[in-house]
């Protein structure tokens, strides 16, 4: 068949040549109510290795916001350069949603499962990915929907089949369709890098705790037995983060001192020092002790990574997976070096830990946090309202196949 409408399946089997996707091209870069449009596109075929998704759901990442921007990267020119001839981009990297078709080589899925679908991607005959070592550290590895073409947004994804996770039934397809990117993204952050992973009684500094990635650490830690700490910039955000996990909320608006940390032989550098330090007793007062985080969970980088660094614990490990407030750093290195800490950048996750993480999600230990749902026609909507940073808590979803909320649990 040439193409099936948007929620209604085709027969078992059977694949339309074409499909509704929302994608992105060069001469529309911009604002994402401009950037992100609906089309008819080719479904894409697949590999040995490879599935097609009948996308029920999808979730809304900052990735799509950049892709859409065409910055840092034009992720279109990228794949061109690499021999892709596609010149759009049809994002999405969360996923919820049916097996449609799969490779010749695939063994862990068949037709008809319900998944969701991690978006750590890579080329599987790199050979790091084939001597057993961690493929998240492989040169081959992609953010699937964003570094890839067909992702979540299409009405028929194409990933990789070792990406797909069992759908945690007791979800509806958008609960299901939102939570992954970060919730495994959190898991490698907070237990990938032993020995500094989250024990008993540790305790963990979130920092943007009340948004999609912050709201899952969040969950994580009190999971795993420790103590988070919260980090919101709205005071109506402080009673969600101890809803979700934390003992103690701090407002970053109670103090001023973000930025680049200055020269440490400046006079700035003391009202600097004294803005760390107060924050270093706030945090005292929301953990109710006189400590310091074991872990700090890092992602605003720029404007406050100098206060994590001085605040992170002897032996301690400030943790990073992105850069929101900027990319240009400056600490102290005499706390770093002398007191021994680690400063590690981290990016989304393997297979192992997206199983593990999922496990914790059908366990109900980790909520997705879903605050808003929109239409399929609404896929650029919900980027622009989280480009000015006015979507809501938690994470946001978008019905792709689905045709109204509510759908999928049982």
């Amino acid at each position: 068949m040439e193409i099936c409408p948007l929620g209604e399946r085709p027969a078992p089997g059977e694949v339309p040549d074409k499909m509704h996707a929302f994608a992105v091209r060069q001469d529309r870069f911009g604002e994402p109510k401009q950037a992100w449009q609906r089309e008819i596109i080719a479904t894409p075929a697949i590999g040995a290795l490879d599935v097609l998704i009948y996308v029920m759901a999808t979730g809304i990442n900052y990735n799509n916001v950049w892709a859409g921007l065409g910055r840092p990267v034009d992720v279109i020119a990228e794949r061109q350069k690499k021999g892709e001839p596609e010149d759009f981009h049809a994002g999405g990297s969360d996923c919820s949603g049916i097996v449609w078709a799969v490779g010749a080589e695939v063994s862990n899925v068949k037709p008809g499962d319900e998944v969701v679908v991690h978006s750590g991607w890579w080329e599987p005959d790199d050979p790091w990915v084939l001597s057993g070592a961690d493929p998240m550290l492989a040169e081959s590895t992609r953010i699937w929907g964003y570094q890839t073409n067909y992702g979540s947004y299409c009405q028929f994804a194409r990933a990789q089949s070792h990406q797909c996770q069992p759908k945690p039934k007791n979800l509806t397809w958008e609960q299901a369709g939102c939570y992954l990117l970060c919730a495994s993204t959190a898991y490698r952050m907070l237990m990938g890098w032993a020995p500094n992973a989250v024990n008993e009684g540790d305790y963990v500094l979130v920092w943007g705790a009340a948004g999609g990635l912050g709201s899952l650490a969040l969950q994580i830690v009190a999971a795993k037995g420790g103590k988070a700490i919260a980090v919101v910039s709205d005071e109506d955000k402080r009673q969600f983060c101890l809803d979700h996990g934390a003992v103690g909320v701090i407002n970053r608006n109670d103090f001023s001192h973000w930025g680049v940390m200055p020269d440490v032989n400046s006079k700035e550098w003391g009202a600097w020092f004294k803005g760390a330090r107060d924050f270093g007793k706030a945090f005292w007062e929301a953990a109710g002790a006189k400590v310091s985080p074991q872990i700090v969970f890092e992602h605003p980088g720029e404007a406050t990574l100098p206060t994590s660094n001085f605040l992170c614990a002897t032996g301690g490990m400030v943790v990073i997976c992105a850069g929101t407030s900027g990319y240009n750093v400056t600490i102290d290195l005499r706390f770093h070096w002398m007191r021994q800490k680690r400063f590690q950048g981290s990016h989304l996750s393997n297979d192992t830990q997206a199983k593990a993480v999922n496990e914790m999600v059908m366990a109900g230990e980790v909520d997705p946090c879903l605050s808003g749902t929109y239409d399929f026609d609404e896929i650029g909507h919900a980027h622009q309202l989280m480009y000015e940073n006015r979507h809501p808590y938690g994470n946001m979803a978008a019905l792709v196949n689905a045709t109204e909320k509510g759908q999928g649990a049982g």
